[in-house]
């Protein structure tokens, strides 16, 4: 099954082809090894990557996300869109157009999404994990958060992946970064070739 790049053009999000190629190529590594789970699903840009090459291998993707958006996408915040405002309730809703993109990218037997906080999934999962994607809110509380509900689930060997690393503060936040540099110095992670902002770390097999 190919990646549906029109699909992919079409669907709001901020990730770029190169990182989205490389989750692709990591997630159809890792879903050999067991299920991933990716923070931040937004419209589902992310979620096609990582969908079509869990689905090539039978796998399953956990896409977890509160859908009301992030501090920067609300009114009147930089990366507000008004198309994504539910008017009946006067709150960002991005769920529906996520379901969208599932179904057009042929994911609905793949991809289980999750309508919560990070925290609250993570409250009582049992499941290891091959993958973990980090991409959800980008205050430090929020980064270190989702790293530390889910990345004690990653089996060996297993990936976990950190969107929007900046080491520039003129380039972007850098609570991601923050959150990466911990994860590092645990000695439980072995860092991996960095693609543009999306940082690799791979769990150590002890």
């Amino acid at each position: 099954m190919d990646l549906d790049h029109e699909l992919i053009v079409n669907t709001k999000g901020f990730l770029d082809p190169e990182e989205g190629q490389r989750l692709y190529e990591i997630a159809l590594e890792a879903s050999q090894k067991g299920p991933c789970l990716e923070i931040g699903s937004y419209c589902g840009k992310s979620t096609i990557y990582l969908g079509t090459a869990c689905k090539q291998n039978g796998s399953v993707l956990f896409s977890i996300d509160h859908h009301r958006g992030s501090e920067e996408q609300q009114p009147g915040e930089e990366y507000f869109d008004p198309d994504l405002m539910d008017k009946k309730r006067h709150r960002i809703d991005t769920f529906p157009f996520l379901r969208e993109t599932i179904e057009k990218a042929g994911l609905e037997d793949t991809v289980v999404p999750m309508v919560c906080k990070s925290a609250l999934a993570g409250r009582q999962w049992a499941t290891p994990l091959a993958l973990v994607f980090i991409d959800g809110g980008h205050s430090f509380e929020d980064a270190f958060t989702d790293y530390n509900a889910w990345a004690p689930h990653l089996l060996p060997g297993g990936y976990l992946l950190i969107h929007d690393i900046f080491e520039d503060p003129k380039k972007g936040g850098q609570a991601p970064f923050e959150v990466y540099k911990l994860a590092l110095a645990s000695g439980l992670f072995k860092e991996q070739p960095r693609i543009k902002t999306l940082g690799v770390l791979r769990r150590q097999s002890f």
